[in-house]
Protein backbone atom coordinates (compact mmCIF):
# COMPACT_ATOMS: atom_id res chain seq x y z
CA UNK A 1 0.00 0.00 0.00
CA UNK A 2 1.48 2.93 -1.04
CA UNK A 3 5.02 1.45 -1.57
CA UNK A 4 4.46 0.04 1.96
CA UNK A 5 3.60 -3.83 2.53
CA UNK A 6 1.17 -4.14 4.74
CA UNK A 7 -0.14 -7.43 6.45
CA UNK A 8 -3.90 -7.90 7.53
CA UNK A 9 -6.26 -10.34 7.89
CA UNK A 10 -10.01 -10.31 6.13
CA UNK A 11 -13.23 -11.93 6.58
CA UNK A 12 -13.19 -15.30 4.73
CA UNK A 13 -16.72 -14.56 3.39
CA UNK A 14 -15.18 -11.68 1.56
CA UNK A 15 -18.18 -12.01 -0.81
CA UNK A 16 -21.00 -11.95 1.76
CA UNK A 17 -22.97 -8.30 1.85
CA UNK A 18 -22.55 -7.51 5.50
CA UNK A 19 -20.83 -4.07 6.02
CA UNK A 20 -17.38 -3.56 6.94
CA UNK A 21 -15.82 -2.68 9.70
CA UNK A 22 -11.90 -1.99 9.88
CA UNK A 23 -10.44 -2.85 13.75
CA UNK A 24 -7.11 -0.95 13.94
CA UNK A 25 -4.60 -2.08 16.78
CA UNK A 26 -2.35 0.19 18.98
CA UNK A 27 1.01 0.35 20.34
CA UNK A 28 2.99 -2.50 21.57
CA UNK A 29 0.49 -4.69 19.50
CA UNK A 30 -0.71 -6.19 16.23
CA UNK A 31 -4.29 -7.01 14.59
CA UNK A 32 -3.98 -10.28 17.62
CA UNK A 33 -5.00 -7.95 20.10
CA UNK A 34 -8.94 -7.96 17.77
CA UNK A 35 -8.86 -11.77 17.62
CA UNK A 36 -11.58 -12.72 20.47
CA UNK A 37 -13.68 -9.33 19.65
CA UNK A 38 -13.38 -10.16 16.03
CA UNK A 39 -15.09 -13.37 16.89
CA UNK A 40 -18.12 -11.97 18.64
CA UNK A 41 -18.35 -9.24 15.23
CA UNK A 42 -17.63 -11.85 12.59
CA UNK A 43 -21.58 -13.08 11.70
CA UNK A 44 -22.43 -8.95 11.50
CA UNK A 45 -19.45 -7.89 9.58
CA UNK A 46 -17.06 -8.42 6.99
CA UNK A 47 -13.73 -7.39 9.39
CA UNK A 48 -10.49 -6.04 8.46
CA UNK A 49 -7.41 -6.05 10.58
CA UNK A 50 -4.32 -4.70 9.36
CA UNK A 51 -0.68 -4.10 11.48
CA UNK A 52 0.20 -0.38 11.63
CA UNK A 53 3.14 -0.15 9.14
CA UNK A 54 5.89 -0.62 11.76
CA UNK A 55 3.90 -3.11 13.31
CA UNK A 56 3.59 -6.74 13.32
CA UNK A 57 4.60 -8.30 9.98
CA UNK A 58 4.11 -4.74 8.15
CA UNK A 59 6.48 -3.38 6.74
CA UNK A 60 9.38 -1.44 8.87
CA UNK A 61 10.73 1.73 7.73
CA UNK A 62 13.89 3.76 8.40
CA UNK A 63 13.24 6.65 10.38
CA UNK A 64 13.48 9.95 7.93
CA UNK A 65 14.48 13.18 9.67
CA UNK A 66 11.18 14.43 9.94
CA UNK A 67 9.57 11.38 10.88
CA UNK A 68 7.21 11.57 8.04
CA UNK A 69 7.01 7.82 7.11
CA UNK A 70 5.31 7.18 10.75
CA UNK A 71 3.43 10.12 10.65
CA UNK A 72 -0.32 9.53 11.47
CA UNK A 73 -1.46 10.83 8.13
CA UNK A 74 0.84 8.32 6.26
CA UNK A 75 -0.36 5.75 8.28
CA UNK A 76 -3.83 6.59 7.63
CA UNK A 77 -3.48 7.24 3.51
CA UNK A 78 -2.00 3.13 3.63
CA UNK A 79 -5.33 1.94 5.23
CA UNK A 80 -7.68 4.28 2.22
CA UNK A 81 -5.12 2.40 -0.27
CA UNK A 82 -5.90 -1.31 2.12
CA UNK A 83 -9.62 -0.50 1.31
CA UNK A 84 -9.42 0.48 -2.33
CA UNK A 85 -7.85 -2.91 -3.06
CA UNK A 86 -10.49 -4.31 -1.17
CA UNK A 87 -13.14 -2.26 -3.20
CA UNK A 88 -14.51 -0.72 -0.06
CA UNK A 89 -15.28 2.85 -0.35
CA UNK A 90 -17.05 3.57 2.82
CA UNK A 91 -16.52 1.68 6.11
CA UNK A 92 -16.65 1.62 9.70
CA UNK A 93 -13.70 2.34 11.65
CA UNK A 94 -12.31 1.50 15.63
CA UNK A 95 -8.66 2.38 16.84
CA UNK A 96 -7.28 1.23 19.89
CA UNK A 97 -4.24 3.36 21.43
CA UNK A 98 -2.33 4.11 18.40
CA UNK A 99 -4.72 3.13 15.81
CA UNK A 100 -7.18 5.37 17.63
CA UNK A 101 -4.49 8.44 16.64
CA UNK A 102 -4.50 7.17 13.15
CA UNK A 103 -8.44 6.60 12.78
CA UNK A 104 -8.83 10.29 13.95
CA UNK A 105 -6.54 11.49 11.33
CA UNK A 106 -8.23 9.23 8.88
CA UNK A 107 -11.56 10.99 9.57
CA UNK A 108 -10.18 14.30 9.02
CA UNK A 109 -8.20 13.38 5.99
CA UNK A 110 -10.67 10.65 4.28
CA UNK A 111 -14.28 12.12 5.29
CA UNK A 112 -16.00 10.97 2.61
CA UNK A 113 -14.68 7.09 2.72
CA UNK A 114 -15.92 6.71 6.70
CA UNK A 115 -19.28 5.83 8.04
CA UNK A 116 -18.94 5.56 11.99
CA UNK A 117 -15.73 5.90 13.94
CA UNK A 118 -14.56 4.53 17.43
CA UNK A 119 -11.72 5.62 19.61
CA UNK A 120 -10.52 3.61 22.22
CA UNK A 121 -9.00 4.90 25.20
CA UNK A 122 -7.12 8.49 24.19
CA UNK A 123 -7.92 11.74 24.33
CA UNK A 124 -7.14 13.39 20.98
CA UNK A 125 -2.93 13.82 21.03
CA UNK A 126 -2.54 17.67 20.54
CA UNK A 127 -4.39 18.54 24.23
CA UNK A 128 -2.92 15.34 25.63
CA UNK A 129 0.62 17.13 24.53
CA UNK A 130 -0.76 20.14 26.03
CA UNK A 131 -1.94 19.18 29.34
CA UNK A 132 1.21 17.57 30.01
CA UNK A 133 2.28 17.65 33.99
CA UNK A 134 4.48 15.68 36.14
CA UNK A 135 1.46 13.15 37.17
CA UNK A 136 0.93 12.88 32.84
CA UNK A 137 4.55 12.74 32.50
CA UNK A 138 5.06 9.83 35.50
CA UNK A 139 2.05 7.53 33.96
CA UNK A 140 2.76 8.03 30.02
CA UNK A 141 6.78 7.88 30.65
CA UNK A 142 7.11 6.35 27.34
CA UNK A 143 6.07 9.46 25.37
CA UNK A 144 8.72 11.28 26.12
CA UNK A 145 11.46 8.63 26.18
CA UNK A 146 10.53 6.72 23.03
CA UNK A 147 10.60 10.42 21.30
CA UNK A 148 14.53 10.73 22.26
CA UNK A 149 16.84 10.81 19.25
CA UNK A 150 18.18 7.33 18.03
CA UNK A 151 19.36 5.28 18.69
CA UNK A 152 19.07 5.67 22.21
CA UNK A 153 15.66 4.16 23.59
CA UNK A 154 15.91 1.71 20.42
CA UNK A 155 19.21 0.57 22.56
CA UNK A 156 17.87 1.08 25.87
CA UNK A 157 14.81 -1.43 25.02
CA UNK A 158 16.83 -3.32 22.88
CA UNK A 159 18.82 -4.26 26.20
CA UNK A 160 15.74 -6.65 27.33
CA UNK A 161 12.61 -5.89 24.71
CA UNK A 162 11.03 -9.03 26.49
CA UNK A 163 11.04 -7.11 30.07
CA UNK A 164 9.71 -3.83 28.40
CA UNK A 165 6.93 -5.52 26.61
CA UNK A 166 5.95 -7.06 29.37
CA UNK A 167 6.23 -4.15 31.08
CA UNK A 168 4.49 -1.99 28.87
CA UNK A 169 1.35 -4.76 27.78
CA UNK A 170 1.13 -4.97 32.00
CA UNK A 171 0.54 -1.85 32.92
CA UNK A 172 -1.65 1.67 32.62
CA UNK A 173 -4.51 -0.12 34.68
CA UNK A 174 -4.05 -3.56 33.13
CA UNK A 175 -2.87 -5.41 36.48
CA UNK A 176 -0.59 -7.65 35.02
CA UNK A 177 -0.84 -10.25 31.77
CA UNK A 178 -3.60 -12.47 33.16
CA UNK A 179 -5.88 -10.77 29.97
CA UNK A 180 -3.61 -11.66 27.53
CA UNK A 181 -4.03 -15.04 25.85
CA UNK A 182 -0.87 -17.07 25.56
CA UNK A 183 -0.84 -17.37 21.78
CA UNK A 184 -1.14 -13.65 22.04
CA UNK A 185 1.93 -12.92 23.89
CA UNK A 186 4.09 -15.37 21.98
CA UNK A 187 2.99 -13.09 18.84
CA UNK A 188 3.78 -9.57 20.42
CA UNK A 189 7.09 -11.06 21.68
CA UNK A 190 8.08 -12.51 18.01
CA UNK A 191 6.77 -9.41 16.22
CA UNK A 192 7.84 -6.50 18.81
CA UNK A 193 10.97 -7.99 20.00
CA UNK A 194 13.32 -7.11 16.90
CA UNK A 195 15.55 -4.23 16.38
CA UNK A 196 13.69 -3.01 13.06
CA UNK A 197 10.27 -2.96 15.18
CA UNK A 198 11.72 -1.10 18.44
CA UNK A 199 13.00 1.53 15.78
CA UNK A 200 9.44 1.80 14.23
CA UNK A 201 7.68 1.78 17.61
CA UNK A 202 9.89 4.79 18.39
CA UNK A 203 9.69 6.73 15.16
CA UNK A 204 5.58 5.97 15.38
CA UNK A 205 6.25 7.84 19.15
CA UNK A 206 8.43 10.60 17.80
CA UNK A 207 6.10 11.55 14.75
CA UNK A 208 3.12 12.07 17.60
CA UNK A 209 5.27 14.81 19.36
CA UNK A 210 6.26 16.34 15.64
CA UNK A 211 4.73 16.59 12.82
CA UNK A 212 1.34 14.91 13.79
CA UNK A 213 1.36 18.14 15.78
CA UNK A 214 2.14 20.24 13.51
CA UNK A 215 -1.09 18.55 11.22
CA UNK A 216 -3.15 18.72 14.21
CA UNK A 217 -2.25 22.57 14.81
CA UNK A 218 -3.03 23.23 10.95
CA UNK A 219 -6.55 21.28 11.14
CA UNK A 220 -7.65 23.07 14.27
CA UNK A 221 -6.81 26.13 12.83
CA UNK A 222 -8.31 24.94 9.89
CA UNK A 223 -11.91 24.37 11.87
CA UNK A 224 -11.65 20.66 10.45
CA UNK A 225 -13.54 18.38 12.81
CA UNK A 226 -14.78 14.34 12.69
CA UNK A 227 -18.07 14.48 10.33
CA UNK A 228 -19.36 11.56 11.39
CA UNK A 229 -20.88 10.35 14.61
CA UNK A 230 -18.33 8.80 17.03
CA UNK A 231 -18.50 6.62 19.89
CA UNK A 232 -15.77 7.03 23.18
CA UNK A 233 -14.13 4.21 25.18
CA UNK A 234 -11.89 4.43 27.83
CA UNK A 235 -10.45 2.35 31.30
CA UNK A 236 -11.95 3.34 34.33
CA UNK A 237 -8.77 2.01 35.69
CA UNK A 238 -6.38 3.69 33.39
CA UNK A 239 -4.96 6.99 32.78
CA UNK A 240 -7.02 8.97 30.51
CA UNK A 241 -10.33 8.19 32.93
CA UNK A 242 -7.89 9.64 35.51
CA UNK A 243 -6.69 12.94 34.11
CA UNK A 244 -8.74 13.92 31.40
CA UNK A 245 -12.32 13.97 29.95
CA UNK A 246 -12.78 11.90 26.81
CA UNK A 247 -16.03 12.78 26.06
CA UNK A 248 -15.86 16.47 26.16
CA UNK A 249 -12.64 16.53 24.61
CA UNK A 250 -13.81 14.10 21.42
CA UNK A 251 -17.04 16.31 20.98
CA UNK A 252 -15.11 19.58 21.07
CA UNK A 253 -13.23 17.80 17.61
CA UNK A 254 -16.27 16.51 16.10
CA UNK A 255 -19.50 18.15 14.47
CA UNK A 256 -21.57 14.90 14.81
CA UNK A 257 -22.77 13.43 17.65
CA UNK A 258 -20.19 12.32 20.13
CA UNK A 259 -21.17 9.34 22.62
CA UNK A 260 -19.68 6.97 25.15
CA UNK A 261 -18.81 5.71 28.61
CA UNK A 262 -15.54 4.15 31.13
CA UNK A 263 -15.37 0.56 30.79
CA UNK A 264 -14.48 -1.34 33.79
CA UNK A 265 -10.72 -2.05 32.67
CA UNK A 266 -7.30 -0.65 32.26
CA UNK A 267 -5.96 0.41 28.96
CA UNK A 268 -6.35 -2.67 26.81
CA UNK A 269 -9.69 -2.74 26.87
CA UNK A 270 -10.84 -5.03 23.85
CA UNK A 271 -8.21 -7.85 25.82
CA UNK A 272 -9.35 -7.00 29.18
CA UNK A 273 -13.12 -7.14 28.15
CA UNK A 274 -13.41 -8.62 24.90
CA UNK A 275 -17.35 -9.75 25.54
CA UNK A 276 -18.37 -6.34 26.65
CA UNK A 277 -16.16 -4.72 23.98
CA UNK A 278 -17.43 -6.63 21.20
CA UNK A 279 -21.30 -5.67 22.26
CA UNK A 280 -20.34 -1.82 22.75
CA UNK A 281 -19.11 -1.59 19.01
CA UNK A 282 -21.65 -3.88 17.47
CA UNK A 283 -24.36 -1.49 19.26
CA UNK A 284 -22.76 1.52 17.94
CA UNK A 285 -21.94 0.39 14.24
CA UNK A 286 -24.71 -1.72 13.60
CA UNK A 287 -26.79 1.16 13.48
CA UNK A 288 -25.17 1.42 10.10
CA UNK A 289 -26.49 -2.01 8.44
CA UNK A 290 -28.40 -2.82 5.71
Amino acid sequence: MNGVTLHARVSADWDNARPVLLLQHGFPQTHVMWRRVAQALQPHYRLVLPDLRGYGDSAKLVGQDDHAQASKRAMAADLVALMDTLQVSRFALCGHDRGGRVVHRFALDHPDRLERLCVIDIAPTFDMYAATDMAFARAYYHWFHLIQPAPLPETMIGGDARAYLSAKLGGWGAGGLAHIEPGALAEYERTFCRPEAIHSACEDYRASAGIDLEHDRISRERGDKIACDTLVLWGAKGVVHRMFDPLALWQAQCAATVSGHAMDAGHFIPEEQPEATAAELHAFFGKTAP
